[in-house]
């Protein structure tokens, strides 16, 4: 009787050992596992073991942004789904809907957020920024007023910072491809 309770006892140690997957990395696996992305956005994984940190690039084949290729760094909580992924742009870009400093302002990534919502969402809602970015949520005051009021001089605000230019002291990351 000894022998099985000792046993038992190593068996129940051996289990609290093991790594156990929280339910955001469940999740997250599930999501990936469900991706159905066009050809223009890419994942990557530069850490295979830390699924809940990883980059994704967009490569916009209409609209403004077409022929530039935007990088973002996704941060997931150990509380997604019930928090939104944490998004960030790790270049600067000239949009109405993504500050210099790389914060992205899409609706589902705040107030929106539902944990109904997957990360197949979030990548098609940065798409879509790119698409048509909308001048009326903008986290870029400036490049929104000029959306809005003067949609040829956005146009080629847009394509000169995309070339990698400095405009009104800022210098923008080259981002064509």
């Amino acid at each position: 009787m000894l022998k099985v309770w000792k046993m038992k006892k190593q068996q129940a140690s051996d289990e609290k050992t093991k790594p156990r997957n929280s339910a955001a990395k469940i999740r997250i696996q599930k999501d990936i596992s469900e991706l159905d992305l066009p050809s223009s956005i890419s994942i990557t994984f530069p850490n295979e073991e830390d699924l809940l940190k990883f980059e994704v690039v967009i490569k916009p084949d209409e609209g403004y942004y077409k022929n530039g290729s935007f990088h973002f760094r996704f941060s997931i909580s150990e509380n997604y789904p019930h928090d939104p992924p944490k998004v960030q742009c790790t270049q600067t870009i000239y949009h109405p809907n993504i500050d210099l400093e790389g914060k992205v302002c899409l609706n589902i990534l705040r107030e929106d957020w539902k944990p109904v919502l997957n990360l197949n969402s979030v990548l098609i809602g940065l798409q879509f920024l790119f698409l048509e970015p909308n001048p009326d949520d903008p986290l870029n005051k400036e490049a929104a007023s000029e959306l809005r009021s003067n949609l040829q001089s956005f146009k080629r605000k847009v394509t000169r910072s995309m070339g990698g230019e400095y405009m009104d002291n800022v210098y923008y990351t080259k981002v064509t491809v």
